[in-house]
């Protein structure tokens, strides 16, 4: 379970709306009334698409407030953490297993979309469907949880049958891919004949079962949300949200210190302290659940050979990415897996030793040391800080690194399912799902969608094949250890810091939570100004 660590200062809130310095646009003064509902977020990008089987910049900060999952994660008893272990209920209000556990038959509650309609058992075939077809984000989900057909008993029950037991199943249930549409308005207003499931629509338009619908995209500019009149949960608090494009990482913290914005995505670490001793700025700091690496692609030499990789990472310079990157405020990356994920053990024990590089590199047969090329893109904030520290270090144990900048479409092309040619490449791989077994096909297994660097081991793949449908607890801990340690042993990647996630906001703000989609789950939020 994630720990929070909460720095809060209060003090009076400007108004809410004035020029938002770095957008192409200008939002006039509002009335206060109106100030009161409207929710301001300086954002990093307009939303490139809204599909969500298709990742594109700003997608999951969006789709996360229209499209809810048949399950939740449930809330500690103090109300300021999630319990990352017990699922509850959401858009399917009842459920019941098999005792085989490959059955489960889930009860929809009463639930209107933005348009009117009627949740139903079609809308989550129809999701499903969509998605397979599509082979995309949501028909992975599908697969490392072992569905294997989803059939309607009624217009308000829906039958889930798993090939074998999954540990996964339950938790994927709650993120917001598949997404659970309005098919009726998809239909309607969407589907052709070239086209049933109306994906063209739904790359620009919305029709779920959650909080908030997007009402209008401006390119370059930003774009409006409105509540959905209909959500079955709480009466939220923000009845529109204005979602603003501030690229400058500067100009969107200005924003909420000068009361023209609620909450500012994507602010570097750099700007944090100054953050936390302002008394308009709430910060709220959590160790996260993904860690900033170094892969390595085996498929390439000098990388084909294990001492090679073991190099690099003997070649690292730990101490002074987190001084230098991280400002001291990352925490060391000792696994693949996040530190309060179910299984965890700091199996990365490894220290800086440029001689043993050297050794290992000459074992290899490269005692002149190598020239390699690191690639990078602006995905993360930190990826060329690390890329140049990196450079720096390693060039100490006999590795000559050039970091390479590579444009993001470019980057994720070569990187997808299918590609993966990048020899050497930065890396951040996060669990939307909280179970280990996922995280470990997500990014380990040759079918895993974050696998970016390639690797394949029959040894993992079969360790991670045996985790997601183990029930034995003790039996499951073994595999999950057995897979970190394997994961070191085979020197896969460079793992360094966890950057963590640091949500700033207006002080005024209440009720953010993290979740392991790290983003502002507007629905959550309210505005209590002292």
């Amino acid at each position: 379970m994630a720990s929070v660590q909460t720095v809060e200062k209060r003090g009076r809130r400007g108004g809410v709306a004035a020029a938002l310095l770095g957008a192409a646009i200008v939002i006039s003064p509002v009335a206060s009334a109106l100030a009161a509902e409207t929710l301001i977020i300086a954002a990093v990008s307009t939303p490139k698409g809204l599909d969500g089987d298709i990742f594109v910049p700003s997608l999951q900060e969006t789709v996360i407030n229209v499209y809810e999952g048949l399950t939740e994660y449930g809330m500690r008893p103090d109300g300021k953490a999630l319990d990352l272990t017990k699922v509850i209920p959401h858009l399917a209000e009842s459920w019941t297993i098999s005792p085989d556990a490959r059955t489960h038959v889930f009860k929809l509650r009463n639930a209107k979309s933005f348009f009117g309609k009627e949740l139903s058992a079609d809308d989550v075939i129809f999701t499903w469907e969509k998605s397979a077809s599509q082979k995309r984000t949501g028909n992975f989900i599908r697969s490392v949880s072992n569905i294997d057909t989803i059939e309607k008993i009624s217009d308000k029950e829906v039958k889930f049958t798993l090939k074998e037991p999954n540990n996964s199943f339950m938790r994927a249930l709650q993120i917001y891919v598949p997404s659970v549409y309005d098919s009726k308005t998809v239909k309607e207003r969407g589907a052709t004949a070239d086209d049933p499931y109306g994906t063209k629509w739904i790359a620009n338009n919305t029709a779920g079962y959650g909080a908030y619908h997007v009402e209008s995209i401006r390119p370059g500019e930003g774009s409006v949300m409105v509540a959905n009149p209909n959500y079955f949960g709480p009466k939220v608090f923000f009845d529109r949200v204005l979602y603003r494009e501030v690229p400058s990482a500067s100009n969107r913290a200005a924003l909420v210190r000068n009361g023209n914005a609620h909450w500012a995505e994507q602010v570097p670490l750099q700007q944090i302290p100054s953050l936390l001793n302002d008394p308009k700025v709430k910060v709220e700091m959590v160790v996260g659940s993904g860690s900033a690496m170094i892969a390595m692609n085996a498929k390439y030499p000098p990388f084909d050979d294990v001492r090679v990789r073991r190099a690099l990472q003997l070649a690292t310079d730990y101490d002074a990415i987190g001084k230098t990157v991280f400002l001291g405020l990352g925490t060391r990356s000792l696994s693949n897996l996040p530190p309060d994920m179910p299984g965890y053990k700091p199996v990365y024990n490894i220290q800086t030793d440029y001689a043993a590089a050297k050794k290992l590199l000459a074992e290899a047969g490269h005692p002149n040391g190598i020239d390699v090329t690191l690639e990078y893109t602006d995905i993360y904030w930190w990826e060329e800080g690390l890329a140049l520290q990196a450079a720096e270090s390693m060039k100490n144990g006999g590795i000559r690194v050039t970091p390479k900048r590579v444009p993001s479409t470019d980057f994720r092309g070569r990187v997808a399912a299918g590609q993966r040619t990048i020899p050497l490449l930065t890396g951040f791989t996060t669990a939307l799902v909280w179970d280990p077994g996922y995280q470990f096909y997500l990014s380990l297994h040759p079918d895993g969608s974050f696998n970016t660097n390639a690797y394949t081991d029959p040894r993992m793949v079969a360790l991670v094949e045996k985790m997601v449908l183990e029930q034995n607890p003790v039996e499951r801990q073994k595999q999950v250890e057995a897979a970190q340690q394997l994961y070191v042993d085979d020197a896969v990647a460079v793992e360094t810091f966890l950057p963590g996630t640091y949500a700033v906001m207006a002080a005024c703000i209440k009720g953010w939570v993290w979740r392991p989609t790290p983003h502002a789950y507007f629905r959550a939020l309210r505005c209590e100004k002292s």
